[in-house]
């Protein structure tokens, strides 16, 4: 029997998204057709819509459904957009530990991309961000937690910031849904971007959502007027509708699960502690309840998520990678630890099943893979 310690990369799919998604796969309407099987797969959308919002405090209609976090990511980094009186505006500013989908910098010209430092214990650095901004508007992308480290990042702050000088915040909050509190008014976003299968729900499902008076989000994918002409393309009804049961399932049991998960982290972290070297990134500030990122100097990630995986256990080395490979972490990197240990990052995360016994399992495992660098002076390169 494996033991899954992965779930910032992925997670099982819930019973109630499984369900939900199930009944969608019977109805056979297009929900943009008029007839009475279109009206049915329209109504399950909406609904699902409806729910989303809710679960951000958001209008329903603010809600865009898209193809996942990257689309909905780049979708929100356009030029040229507005909330109210403000400028457009027309130069982004992004946070040094972004998800790559952020970093990549959506459809703003290179030369208007500037990358906002962190601190050294993975925290957006608002005075940096101050001296970026200069008092004029910009886009600015923070995500609300980071998906490596799990540290929760000041984006209320940000916000202040951002908005005093004219500008429009996007925040990335796929790792946050279902395990911290926040809604769109609490973190200031103009915009926000969801994940389906970060909460137990499909993969290939996300969503953007707008802050009200948010104007000119120029669609990535032209044709028909679905999603109020913002995302062309027939809905993915059954996966919209397990984004929505996920959801609800989600926020119903998040205070539950969080505290349990952040009991069974802190186990975790003890046990890896006994290890002399161990270092724990982000350790001293407010994280994810289920989150934690590793290292030990000298030995490389690969060498340790191969070691993991032998005995059972799958654990990454941060982000999922589309090449399948292990890369050296550009979080650690941005908070100055150097290319050593950003090779040698290794992610825990735990999710709802996870239990006493897997931890426990995995520190076993764990101290064989440390006996043995010891034993060999830490050259596992």
């Amino acid at each position: 029997m494996r033991i899954y310690l992965d779930w910032n990369a992925t997670t099982p799919l819930r019973p109630e998204a499984k369900a939900a998604m199930a009944h969608a796969w019977e109805i056979g309407g297009n929900p943009s057709s008029v007839h009475a099987e279109g009206r049915e797969a329209r109504r399950l959308v909406e609904d699902a819509r409806a729910v989303v919002a809710a679960a951000v405090g958001a209008d329903a209609q603010d809600v865009v459904f898209t193809s996942g976090g990257t689309e909905a990511n780049s979708l929100a980094l356009t030029p040229g957009l507005t909330r109210g009186k403000g400028p457009a505006v027309e130069r982004l500013l992004i946070s040094a530990i972004e998800h790559a989908s952020v970093l990549s910098g959506g459809r703003f010209a290179v030369e208007a991309i500037r990358h906002i430092g962190v601190t050294r214990d993975g925290v957006v650095d608002l005075d940096r961000l101050r001296v970026l901004l200069d008092g004029k508007a910009a886009l600015v992308s923070i995500m609300l937690a980071n998906n490596e480290t799990g540290a929760i990042q000041p984006v209320a702050e940000a916000a202040e910031i951002v908005h005093a000088a004219g500008g429009l915040l996007h925040v990335d909050a796929i790792q946050a849904l279902g395990k911290i509190p926040f809604d769109l008014a609490s973190t200031g976003a103009d915009l926000m971007s969801l994940s389906a299968h970060k909460i137990g729900g499909p993969k290939g499902v996300g969503a953007l959502v707008l802050a009200e008076g948010v104007e000119g989000l120029a669609p990535l994918l032209r044709g028909g007027g679905q999603e109020k002409g913002r995302r062309a393309g027939t809905e993915d009804v059954a996966g919209i509708v397990g984004f929505g049961a996920a959801a609800k399932a989600a926020l119903a049991s998040r205070e539950s699960d969080a505290g349990r998960e952040k009991g069974l982290r802190v186990r975790l972290e003890t046990g890896l502690g006994e290890v002399p070297g161990v270092l724990v990134f982000a350790e001293k500030v407010k994280r994810l309840p289920n989150t934690v990122l590793f290292a030990v100097p000298g030995m490389r990630a690969e060498t340790a998520v191969i070691s993991f995986d032998l005995a059972g256990i799958a654990v990454s080395s941060g982000s999922a990678c589309s090449s399948g490979k292990v890369q050296p972490s550009h979080v650690v990197e941005a908070m100055g630890y150097g290319a050593e240990l950003a090779q040698g990052a290794v992610r825990l995360s735990l999710g709802w099943s996870t239990t006493e016994a897997d931890i426990d399992l995995a520190l076993e495992a764990w101290r064989k893979l440390a006996d043995g660098l010891l034993r060999g002076g830490r050259n596992t390169a």
